[in-house]
């Protein structure tokens, strides 16, 4: 055999094994540069934490607990806690009529799916008509010719403009001005002021009773009321321009108080000591709710002859009659 191509042949292989040994060697010291981490990441709150490292026999590879600590449920403490009362199947009717005969609000009705049941809707629809029946509605002529009110009207001209603009029904029509000063006793302690306000159905239930046991009520105190008005569509601080003109020492109004779907006939008393224009509102007093189901009407008329009294009394109302009783 040539020896040439013996020796060439020994020459390959020898530089092919140092090649092979050479790649080994950088695998080693790779390794021993780049240790290999095997871990897993544990979320606590909004950050990543390492787990705690275990070392290996040959002290490279590193590796890392793969569970995930599971977080310990906070002590609570039984005995402090308060469970709520737990109602049998049988009682639960019971409960909720109970429930409901203690407010006139809507609760516990039940529902038909995603609906409510037949008899609530139509309850509903019901008191809504009504309240908007109060608000359109008109006080009844022989109520108001019975009791001997001067009627008079403010500036509005019809409910829609009412409704818009508050500002003209707190002043007198021009025609009803002349009126005041022409047919209205001047200086009385107490003006009689009715009006409709947001709810004629409140004036036409309640009016009569509350307005005959208040004038009872300042007859037995020797209390003197003027001429009784009543005023079309008019607003609270219409008695802010009734005591300018006749300068009275007390104005009182009974007015429709703004329906509700509980209620679609209550009435509210403002009373005021010598009311002018410009009164604010802190000056005011008020006895609200009076209806059937709120204050009684007769009772509410003589609890506001006592008010009235008192207002005399100290000659303030409102907050300043807060500080005066001391």
């Amino acid at each position: 055999m040539n020896e040439q191509l013996i020796e060439k042949i020994t020459k390959m292989v020898v530089e092919k094994l140092q090649t092979s040994n050479l790649k080994t060697d950088d695998r080693d010291n790779d390794n021993k540069q780049m240790p290999v981490m095997l871990f897993q990441e544990t979320l606590v709150g909004n950050h990543f934490t390492e787990e705690t490292v275990r070392a290996t026999p040959d002290g490279n590879v590193k590796f890392f607990d793969t569970a995930l600590e599971d977080k310990k449920p906070k002590s609570v403490n039984l005995q402090a806690s308060k469970s709520k009362p737990v109602i049998e199947e049988s009682n639960k009717e019971a409960y909720l009529a109970d429930l409901r005969k203690k407010t006139p609000a809507r609760i516990v009705v039940g529902r038909a799916g995603t609906r409510p049941k037949t008899a609530t809707w139509l309850q509903f629809r019901f008191d809504h008509a009504a309240a908007v029946d109060a608000v359109y509605g008109e006080v009844p002529q022989e109520i108001l010719e019975r009791l001997g009110f001067l009627q008079l009207h403010s500036k509005v001209l019809d409910k829609e403009e009412y409704i818009r603009r508050p500002d003209l029904g707190r002043r007198l029509s021009d025609d009803s001005k002349k009126m005041v000063t022409e047919k209205c006793q001047r200086a009385p302690r107490v003006q009689v002021v009715a009006s409709n306000g947001l709810s004629a159905k409140a004036l036409e239930v309640n009016l009569e009773d509350v307005y005959l046991s208040l004038e009872q009520s300042l007859n037995n105190l020797n209390i003197e009321m003027g001429t009784t008005i009543y005023v079309d569509k008019g607003r609270v601080a219409l008695m802010d321009e009734i005591g300018e003109i006749l300068q009275p020492d007390v104005v009182i109004i009974l007015i429709g108080e703004r329906p509700g779907l509980v209620s679609a006939e209550s009435l509210s008393a403002y009373i005021c000591y010598k009311p002018r224009i410009g009164t604010i509102e802190a000056e005011r007093m008020v006895v609200s709710n009076i209806h059937k189901g709120g204050i009684p009407p007769v009772e509410a008329g003589a609890y506001l002859g006592t008010v009235i009294q008192k207002i005399l009394k100290y000659e303030a109302s409102g907050v300043s009659l807060v500080k005066k009783e001391g």
